[in-house]
């Protein structure tokens, strides 16, 4: 069997996918060898039929996490719930996808002592804002979409949250709630590099969240993650959510078991290494 992963996208520019699981394998003690790869639009579909028997598994990013799935054997957990995969492994009867993107999010918010409950407020629609609104609103949280970007992708992710949840767990709203917020959660690319002096709320806002979620991880403090600090807010940086999501899909690959001090590290490497490239 092939001891080869990869991550299946494009385009994928610089990516600190390889440098994470490398060290990964190291942890573990695992034989592994991990790299990227670039696949066109065009011929998505017979290239990565092709590819896939060829690797032990790997992982899938933007623009392939749906497109994927016709792919696979099985999907499995949330990847069957979501039916977007981000991990995928390869056997010798057969090829299973997994999203391994919830449980980065819930491990980056449990170790850094954050609950999942009460008032959620959300920015953007997307893919990442559809696990976190999914996995908030089956943690019993009321989840709004606050101002997002495209109102249809919004009116159609509370539609589906409300379906998952049973119940009216969703709601979009042009105004920001009043009073406290449990978690604030920013789902939208702005603040990241190289548009740094940007942010996704007002930061007098941040003050009445108790905490803070920026998927955002480049740079290490976005100006969010400042106006948390600045008001004392507990915030939570995008590294951990990407690294932890890397983690488990070495546990789904081989059984590998991380250590939170041995995460921790890691998030700190890899800061220091995005800080060293940009």
């Amino acid at each position: 069997m092939s001891s080869l992963y990869q991550l299946i996208g494009h385009p994928l520019g610089h990516s600190l996918s390889p440098f994470i699981h490398e060290r990964l394998f190291t942890m573990s003690g695992a034989e592994g060898r991990y790299t990227l790869k670039d696949l066109s639009p065009d011929s998505f579909e017979a290239e990565a039929a092709t590819l896939l028997p060829t690797l032990a598994g790997g992982n899938v990013t933007i623009p392939y996490k749906q497109r994927i799935v016709p792919l696979l054997d099985r999907l499995d957990g949330k990847a069957a719930l979501y039916r977007t995969v981000n991990t995928f492994k390869v056997t010798r009867e057969e090829t299973v996808g997994y999203n391994t993107d919830a449980d980065g999010f819930l491990a980056a918010l449990r170790e850094a002592g954050v609950p999942l409950k009460g008032q959620a407020v959300l920015l953007g629609s997307g893919g990442a804002a559809t696990v976190f609104a999914c996995e908030a609103a089956l943690a019993g949280c009321q989840v709004t979409l606050y101002r997002p970007f495209d109102t249809a992708s919004a009116e159609a992710l509370c539609e589906r949250v409300n379906g998952l949840a049973g119940r009216t767990a969703c709601r979009i709203e042009d105004r920001f709630p009043e009073g406290s917020v449990d978690l604030l959660l920013n789902a939208t690319p702005v603040g990241m590099y190289p548009h740094t002096d940007a942010c996704p709320v007002d930061t007098a806002l941040v003050s009445r969240c108790a905490a803070v979620f920026d998927a955002i991880y480049n740079p290490r403090r976005t100006r969010l993650l400042e106006a948390a600090a600045a008001s004392g807010t507990k915030a939570v940086g995008g590294m951990a959510m990407l690294v932890w999501q890397a983690a488990i899909a070495h546990t789904h690959w081989y059984g590998a078991r991380f250590s939170s001090e041995s995460i921790d590290e890691l998030i700190a490497l890899c800061y220091d290494e995005l800080e060293a490239k940009f």
